[in-house]
């Protein structure tokens, strides 16, 4: 049957490349996308091709609107009529928080120079998708090379996976899928008809989110193109799985480590741990736990030994979070924000070890209607709301998650809804409401910091001061109704740091991300003249955080999408600078969560009956708290997994 499919695909691409070869290029040629981010329609790119006897020559218009914020970007690039390019400028804006101005003349940029006779193509990240039709365009006129370098820098690799054929509206199409690697960290997957003209694209855009275009007359194929790349993107991870995971010995046995079992004890120096069928059967002093006969025995001697970390603000928006998360000790990862049919199926691909990653709970994204609007699920109404909620419950997620569109009378309905199905609610504070108002509404936690920082200020000091009425409120408020806050510190010192300050002196992990990551995650920051403001915006979040803490508020560690896997260390030297003990700081990333989430039964330390879920670390964190970067082992559930192999396999340095 394999054989028969492969002649058939070699067939049809045959037939497609001669069809390709035959059809005579028009002097001119225009189109357009709807641009999409998590399937809702955000903007629009338009495109103009054209062609004379000796060059031809692209322009693009590129713009949508994110959250109210607009990102528009413009490009053209000048080639040779066989596709070579001659010129390439590009300016303009990639997120709401990066921006981009660079060009390419001919086959030199910066330090890169392409030899003459060598292929390569002038592109810079996902966007315009018009660059990516040509970049496909070249790459088969050009012999279809397993790589192609890339100006200003980079190089990517384009696979054929063959035809698929869609219904769209009442049609029947065949398209030309294509999997693109390099421009993006991960993989993108493309669509193209007979003509090589861009049908469909599902990406990623610079903040990682969910993002696609499609071209004029395929808006009905949306959903599943969406779905196709899920597809695609799960059999890719059961390929990485393949690669990384064993099966656990039926007994391991962790001896000779440092134990810091999360609960709070002191520190166990020459420990034994032991692991049986993916739960943790024993933990204390070697002289009072001995190793059972036949045991795989695993030597920590000069290492530290932690429950596995919590990432209590994941966004699993693409396969490559799983190898990263494993490699910085995350077992554990919930998600705050997905395609709901894209995190289930990851879900379940990693939970039927078909997959790589943290075990995943999930948290339901709902939003209203509106300008500042995320995603296609919407409860403007209370039977809405009510069934989203139900939906949510129905596919095993444990919370909801309110964004800030969500009008303050819906706030009610869900929070109702999902408390009546025994989850609760997370998320954003709704535009026109504070967090007090969230609260009272029904809201049991709250994501990110900047929600309660100005609730926090004393209008007279402007300093927070815990002792001022304003911050005795919201304190006792949070306290009397056990809220629980992910404060996303990491990715707010970011977001506010001055541009001309690499974010490497504060978070050395951005020297060790994919190139096609670093180089996105390097233009967002703060311009100069404000960054004095923006300095102390962020001071006062770190203040507000120290605040709570020491009143008993529970923090847990979360860091959304900054620099991947790195942040959830820098989120928990972030809190020991704040004034937690390492002691603490850990706890905010192991049984703070777990408990959080209802599961400190299962999670969150290392006490006998738990999941094994075991990370080793060179030296003491509680010490020296930046020794949580050094995870050289992770035991998720019991399986084995070596953090260097984790970081290659998505194209990071160990």
């Amino acid at each position: 049957m394999k054989v028969v499919r492969r002649v058939s695909l070699a067939v049809v691409m045959l037939v497609c490349a001669s069809v390709w070869a035959q059809t005579a290029s028009p002097a001119s040629e225009q189109g357009s996308f709807n641009l999409h981010k998590f399937e809702q329609l955000i903007g629009k790119e338009t495109y103009t091709l054209a062609r004379t006897p000796n060059e031809v020559t692209l322009k693009s218009d590129f713009k949508f609107t994110d959250r109210g914020s607009a990102v528009p970007l413009t490009a053209s690039l000048t080639m040779e009529k066989d596709l070579t390019p001659r010129d390439f400028q590009i300016k303009g804006k990639i997120s709401r928080f990066s921006s981009i101005e660079d060009s390419v003349h001919g086959r030199s940029a910066g330090a890169v120079t392409i030899p003459a006779g060598e292929n390569f193509f002038d592109i810079q990240g996902y966007a315009p998708v018009s660059l990516q039709m040509m970049l496909v365009r070249y790459w088969r006129s050009h012999g279809s090379p397993k790589t192609l370098k890339t100006l200003p820098r980079g190089e990517v690799q384009i696979q054929d996976q063959g035809t698929e054929e869609f219904t769209i509206g009442s049609r029947k199409v065949h398209l030309h899928k294509l999997s693109i690697r390099g421009l993006i960290w991960g993989m993108e997957s493309l669509w193209l008809d007979s003509q090589d003209s861009l049908v469909a694209l599902v990406s990623v855009d610079a903040e990682m989110d969910h993002f696609e275009a499609v071209a004029e007359g395929y808006e009905d194929g949306l959903a599943n193109f969406v779905a196709g790349a899920a597809r695609d993107g799960m059999a890719n991870l059961a390929k990485v799985a393949a690669g990384f995971t064993a099966q656990p010995a039926s007994v391991t046995a962790i001896v000779g480590g440092r134990l810091i079992d999360g609960t709070g004890k002191p520190a166990v120096e020459n420990a034994v741990v032991i692991l049986k069928e993916g739960k943790i059967a024993a933990a204390g002093p070697a002289a009072s736990t001995p190793v059972p006969q036949g045991a795989q025995v695993v030597n920590a001697h000069g290492k530290s030994v932690l429950p596995g970390l919590w990432e209590m603000h994941a966004h699993f928006e693409q396969v490559e979070w799983g190898p990263i998360y494993l490699a910085t000790g995350v077992t554990t990862a919930r998600d705050v924000g997905n395609e709901r049919e894209f995190i289930v199926a990851a879900r379940d691909a990693i939970a039927a070890g078909k997959g790589i990653g943290p075990r995943l709970v999930m948290a339901g994204v709902v939003d209203g209607s509106g300008p500042f609007s995320l995603g296609i699920i919407r409860v403007d109404t209370p039977e809405q709301a009510r069934q989203q909620v139900q939906k949510y419950k129905a596919a095993g997620f444990q919370q909801i998650k309110i964004y800030s569109s969500v009008k303050p009378e819906i706030l009610k309905v869900v929070t109702a809804e999902a408390h009546r199905l025994g989850m609760t609610v997370t998320g954003h504070i709704p535009f026109g409401m504070n967090a007090i108002q969230g609260i009272e509404d029904g809201m049991d936690q709250i994501n990110h910091v900047e929600y309660l920082t100005p609730l926090m200020v004393d209008p007279k000091s402007q300093t927070i001061d815990p002792d001022a009425p304003n911050a005795k409120k919201v304190i006792t408020l949070l306290l009397e109704h056990h809220i629980v806050v992910d404060d996303t510190l990491a990715l707010m010192e970011i977001i506010l740091h001055p541009l001309d300050h690499p974010i490497s002196g504060f978070e050395p992990g951005i020297l060790k991300v994919a190139p096609e990551l670093k180089e996105g995650l390097e233009t967002i920051g703060v311009p100069t003249p404000k960054a004095e403001q923006s300095a102390a915006t962020f001071r006062a979040m770190e203040a507000t955080v120290r605040v709570l803490h020491q009143a008993g508020v529970p923090i847990v560690a979360g860091t959304d999408q900054a620099v991947p896997g790195f942040s959830l260390d820098r989120e928990i030297e972030l809190y020991v600078k704040a004034g937690f003990t390492p002691m603490e700081a850990i706890q905010a990333a192991t049984i703070v969560p777990a408990r959080a989430m209802g599961m400190e039964k299962d999670s969150g330390t290392i006490e006998a009956g738990k999941r094994a879920d075991v990370i080793l670390v060179d030296g003491n964190p509680l010490e020296n708290i930046s020794d949580i970067r050094k995870v050289s082992a992770v035991f998720a559930a019991g399986k084995m997994y070596q953090p260097a192999a984790l970081w290659s396999a998505v194209g990071f340095k160990p």
